[in-house]
């Protein structure tokens, strides 16, 4: 793992894309156990130098309940983060505020019956809970370790998930959607239907370059690049500037191992630029998402490459892009 001196190391930074996980193997998914609490967080974020003022918990199906009605025992992932919030909120561990905002998962396919869950949430919660995503990810090339790891294709158009989502803009509650590229029609169409709802795209609406995209990257970074720019004109979404280290991204993204700050700039460069051209830095924000992008270098590293990246936009731009968008987008 390459490890780099931090660039810019007073720039604060919210990092709206953090998981803390206990993960056990699991049929038809993946098979390699991974750990990543609240000590080896609080462990990476220090030893990263950058100054990370807070951070944002998306869910990862992390601690659900064991039992107990099917569409509640999320809720277990929701009190595990607001557990880490607590603690972090205590000051003993640092000057980083851990899951300061909590972004759970609620089944929406419930469709109006969504809404007792969001509110279960809420309670567990607090003013810490703001949004909820839903697995909506479909590739035809699979993803990560098996069919455990896919949604039905065509999650996003479904009247009971559309139903569901309309439930969270009733709430004041965000959409947080990771879909890979060939599913962002479907997400534009979403936004068009419920324009109250703030949504926030995942991981640079992840280019699919595998399956039937394999030795046709031009075609797919068209699709992807047209998909974008009609997604920016919905000003009710936002977009997370995350996610390209991660293995399912296929090979133009991902890599043979951990890279140098400067290597993943010049990899990651054209699809942060294209979507910050498209969204404006007020509606873009840099997420870590760790610990899956530690497939492409150290969370310090990954810091460093969105710093060269951003060095040529202004200072009233680069706060945006690290800070301001995220406390905007969750309320802080």
């Amino acid at each position: 793992m390459v490890e780099e001196a931090p660039l810019d190391p007073e720039c604060a930074i919210i990092d709206p894309h953090l998981h803390h996980w206990d993960i056990k193997p699991v049929p038809g998914g993946l098979q390699d156990p991974q750990c990543f609490l609240f000590d080896e967080s609080v462990q990476t974020i220090a030893d990263s130098g950058h100054r990370i003022t807070h951070s944002v918990f998306v869910e990862c199906h992390a601690m659900y309940r064991e039992d107990g009605p099917q569409e509640m025992r999320s809720l277990g992932e929701t009190e595990f983060a607001n557990g880490i919030a607590a603690m972090s909120a205590s000051g003993n561990y640092g000057p980083c505020r851990f899951a300061h905002r909590i972004v759970g998962n609620v089944d929406l396919c419930l469709g109006e019956g969504a809404a007792t869950v969001l509110e279960a949430h809420c309670r567990a919660a607090g003013e810490r809970f703001r949004g909820i995503r839903m697995n909506t990810s479909f590739s035809e090339a699979g993803l990560f370790g098996g069919p455990a790891e896919q949604a039905a294709k065509n999650r996003l158009a479904d009247p009971r998930f559309v139903e569901g989502a309309r439930q969270l803009a009733r709430l004041g509650l965000s959409l947080d959607v990771w879909c890979l590229h060939p599913q962002l029609p479907q997400l534009i169409a979403l936004a068009d239907a419920l324009p109250d709802l703030e949504i926030i795209l995942d991981h640079v609406g992840t280019p699919d370059l595998r399956g039937r995209y394999a030795g046709r990257e031009d075609e797919a970074m068209a699709e992807w690049r047209e998909a974008i720019a009609g997604l920016a004109e919905r000003p009710n979404v936002r977009v997370k500037l995350s996610g390209m280290g991660m293995d399912v991204t296929g090979r133009m993204l991902a890599h043979t191992g951990p890279a140098a700050s400067k290597e993943l700039a010049a990899r990651w460069k054209p699809l942060v630029e294209h979507c910050i051209s498209a969204f404006t830095p007020q509606r873009c924000v840099f997420a870590s998402n760790f610990p899956p992008d530690r497939n492409a270098a150290s969370y310090g590293t990954v810091w460093n490459a969105f710093k060269r990246i951003a060095h040529g936009y202004s200072h009233a731009e680069r706060t945006w892009l690290f800070h301001d968008t995220a406390a905007e987008t969750y309320r802080f």
